[in-house]
Order: C-alpha cells, then sequence, then structure tokens
C-alpha cells in the first residue's frame, strides 16, 4: 500500500480504539481544566531578558537568539498601483521544526499529537504536532527541559521521512519566516508522554470542524500531507499554473529594508504597547507567563496583537466536474519571494470594509455573507500563540455555483486541491492561511473525495 493511501486510510477512520473520541475529549477537557496557566500584560520595563536597543529602539533578547520587533520599510508596485508604509515586523531568522510523528496501530496510521499551551492561544491549550520547537528551544538556548520527541526529527533521526518542506508562516507579521513542516513514520516503539495522544487523521479533522482546538502548527503539518487528491481535469495544467503565478511575480515589485523600530512611520511606543496611531492591524505588548508543563516553567516575553478577528476565505466551484479553488497571487510586506498563492479574500474585515471601494478586497462582500446552503467549511481557529495574542482567523469556504465567471480577475488563479497538494512539497508557493483552509476542506469533505 502506497504512503498516500495509507494516510488516507487514517482519514477516513474517524473513531479509534488506541484513543477513543470520548476517552480524547475527556483527557483533552481535563488538560484545559487542570493545566491552568497565567498570561498577564506587563510594561515593557518589566520584561526579563528582553529590552529595547538604546541605537535603533528595537525590541531584542540579550542572547540574541529566539525573535526580535524591529522596523520594515516597503514598498510595492504592480498593475498601475504604488504603495510605500513602514511597520513593525517579528524577525526570527532560525528554521524552527514543526513535525508530526506517525505509526501504524492495527494496519491504520494514527498521529501523535500533544496538548500544548502557548502563551498566546485563544483557551490557552491546543492539539499541537508532536514537536513544536524553534532552533533556540531544541538547541537548548532556553535552559529548560529537552523538547519531548526530538530526536524523531533531529539527525541523527530514528525514524522514516514521509514528507519534508520548509512553510512560509504570516507574511505581514514575519519578516521571511519559515519553518521546517515533517512527518516522520516511527520505526521502533515511542516512550508514552501524558501529554501526548495517538490520533488518527480522520479523528483529527473531526477537531478541525470545532473551534480553536487544532492549532496552527498542526494544521500547516496535515495540510503537506496529500489526500483525495487524484488527477483530474484542471482549467490549469501544472505547467501554465506555475507559468502564470511565476508572470505574475515578475511583475510585481516588492523592496523590503529593514529599519530602525524608532524609525517606523505612525507608530507610536507607550510604556505597555507599540500600536498604530489610527488604531489599526496590531500591537505590541509584553507578557508574563507562568506553565507549568513546558520546558521552562516561567518566563516574560512581547507578543503582537491584532486588533480584530481576520477573516481568510476560498470561492470554490466545479469546472468540468472538478473543484477548483479561486487562489489570490497575495504580497505581504514580509514574505520571501514576492507572492503567494492566497485564499481569495485574505483581511481584517472591519478594516477593510471601510476602504473606498476600489481598495476594497476582491469578492468581500460574497465571502462575508454568503448563502448559508453553499457554505463548505466554517469555523474560527488560532494563529500561532507563541508569538501572537489572541490572533484568530474565521476559516470560510463558499461554494459560489457554476453561474459564477471562470474569467479570472487580475492577480487571481483558479486551482484544484491536488494542485495545491503538490505545490506544497516545495517551499513559498502556498501561504498558512490557504493550507489552514486546505486543511479545513478535507475535515468537511471527511470520506467523501471530490475530484481534484
Amino acid at each position: 500500500m502506497s504512503d498516500v493511501d495509507r494516510f488516507e486510510r487514517s482519514a477516513l477512520t474517524r473513531d479509534s480504539v488506541v484513543t477513543p473520541n470520548a476517552e480524547f475529549d475527556a483527557w483533552f477537557a481535563e488538560q484545559r481544566r487542570t493545566n491552568r496557566y497565567a498570561v498577564d500584560r506587563i510594561p515593557f520595563a518589566e520584561l526579563v531578558g528582553w529590552g529595547f536597543r538604546d541605537d535603533t529602539g528595537d525590541l531584542v533578547h540579550d542572547s540574541g537568539r529566539f525573535f526580535s520587533v524591529e522596523g520594515l520599510r516597503v514598498d510595492t508596485a504592480w498593475d498601475g498601483e504604488e504603495a510605500s508604509w513602514s511597520q513593525p515586523i517579528i524577525n526570527q531568522p532560525e528554521v524552527g521544526v514543526l513535525g508530526i510523528l506517525v505509526k501504524e496501530f492495527g494496519g491504520v496510521l494514527h498521529c501523535l499529537m500533544q496538548a500544548k499551551m502557548e502563551p498566546g492561544n485563544l483557551d490557552t491549550v491546543q492539539l499541537s504536532p508532536t514537536v513544536q520547537a524553534t532552533r533556540s528551544n531544541y538547541t537548548g538556548v532556553h535552559r529548560g527541559a529537552p523538547v519531548t520527541y526530538i530526536d524523531q526529527f533531529a539527525p541523527p533521526r530514528r525514524g522514516r521521512v514521509l514528507y519534508d518542506s520548509l512553510q512560509s508562516e504570516q507574511g505581514s507579521w514575519f519578516l521571511r519566516k519559515r519553518n521546517r513542516n515533517m512527518v516522520v513514520e516511527a520505526l521502533g516503539e515511542v516512550p508514552p508522554h501524558d501529554d501526548f495522544r495517538w490520533l488518527t487523521i480522520g479523528q483529527i479533522h473531526r477537531l478541525l470542524e470545532r473551534d480553536n482546538v487544532v492549532n496552527m502548527d498542526a494544521r500547516t503539518v496535515l495540510s503537506t500531507v496529500p489526500l483525495f487528491a487524484r488527477d483530474a481535469d484542471s482549467r490549469h495544467d501544472d505547467a501554465e499554473l506555475l507559468s502564470r503565478l511565476t508572470e505574475i511575480k515578475s511583475l510585481r515589485e516588492l523592496r523590503q529594508r529593514s529599519i530602525a523600530l524608532a524609525d517606523v512611520e505612525r507608530w507610536y511606543r507607550k510604556e505597555d504597547e507599540i500600536g498604530h496611531e489610527d488604531g489599526r492591524h496590531f500591537t505590541i505588548v509584553a507578557a508574563a507567563v507562568h506553565a507549568a508543563n513546558r520546558e521552562v516553567t516561567q518566563w516574560t516575553q512581547p507578543l503582537l496583537a491584532p486588533v480584530e478577528q481576520g477573516l481568510a476565505a476560498f470561492v470554490a466551484r466545479d469546472i468540468g466536474g472538478v473543484r477548483h479553488l479561486l487562489a489570490q497571487v497575495k504580497t505581504e510586506a514580509g514574505v520571501l519571494d514576492v507572492a503567494e498563492l492566497a485564499p481569495t479574500v485574505q483581511c481584517l474585515p472591519g478594516h477593510a470594509g471601510a476602504l473606498p471601494e476600489r481598495r476594497r478586497p476582491r469578492y468581500l462582500d460574497l465571502v462575508l455573507d454568503p448563502d448559508a446552503g453553499r457554505v463548505l467549511y466554517d469555523s474560527v481557529q488560532s494563529e500561532e500563540g507563541g508569538r501572537f495574542h489572541h490572533a484568530d482567523n474565521r476559516y470560510r469556504v463558499v461554494d459560489v455555483g457554476e453561474d459564477f465567471p471562470v474569467e479570472e480577475e487580475p492577480g487571481f488563479l483558479w486551482v484544484t486541491v491536488r494542485q495545491l497538494s503538490a505545490l506544497l512539497r516545495h517551499a513559498n508557493y502556498v501561504n498558512i492561511q490557504a493550507r489552514t483552509l486546505l486543511a479545513g476542506l478535507r475535515s468537511s469533505e471527511g470520506a467523501e473525495p471530490h475530484g481534484a
């Protein structure tokens, strides 16, 4: 049986004797009930090991590791439009590991998932990959306990690598940030741990239908596994799709220049907050964290806090009997390679809805107020809780029917699920929001594959 077939069998298995759904639900509720954590806003002056540099105003760690909050100057130009701005941005140049360990039980692959606290999470504890660690974490810069199961992923690893690719993270908030997304099959016995449980992909899909249970890092790793994506006719064959994407990127200009945080225009700094003068976008805050079951049990750190819930939505329709998603070729401030394939709409809807008509995101009204019968997937999911405070998006896929135009507006491309899955074998083609929607769409389809 091929690895794809094995993963599909796991996705079709919605319950398991290894960790029955009822047992998991009780265990996870207990994790949230008993592992209570304290995350408190503090002034920047109370940060331990962090401070503002005298020369630049950048917010940095004393070790020079982990991450920093710096300034970025951005200049863009495409389709006759030019824009320039400056903003704070998180610079975390090291590549971390996001890894799911899998193993067969009773002929079905199971994923070893962790109940993990992150300081910025909604509901604090969420279901994370087996390993979710920065290089500073797993090399011991934090001076805490070793990262559990890291030996399965870091050389010389003990398992068989099934999927391994570098994938980007939020381009509006991170500067050229990437993490290694891995799926590794265990070849020997795996010692149990109280904070981990074995689940099938079908069981995880069940949890993806709930709000704020499966964390961002688990969703992005799961999206790299191809499921229910057979060869089928697509509007653009793979070579044409890559050519169209490359052409759009080649015609756009994106110039990024790091600047001092103190030189960022139209942003203020108070004793406990860095924010935009119009109250838009996000703020930078400081937090003190106490967590009993982390590698380090207490620490302080900066966090980025969005000012409103975001929206990420795909428009979908059948073309030639095959479901297609309308992907936007989106340029963001911190992306590595000009642009990536993104959801049809990706924005802060309150801010976007107040813009003049010509500047509003295309298709915003369509996905904000869809016909309820056409919604294929709809949930609220948290973003990465280690760097963001209570950041979440409403994720939605809306089937607009075959009366919706097939012709593509500039900067948009019809793609199939199979094509998105294939692109995820490589880096910097599909952004983090689109990967979450890919994982969510699979969960809504469940055992019912739909063309490509």
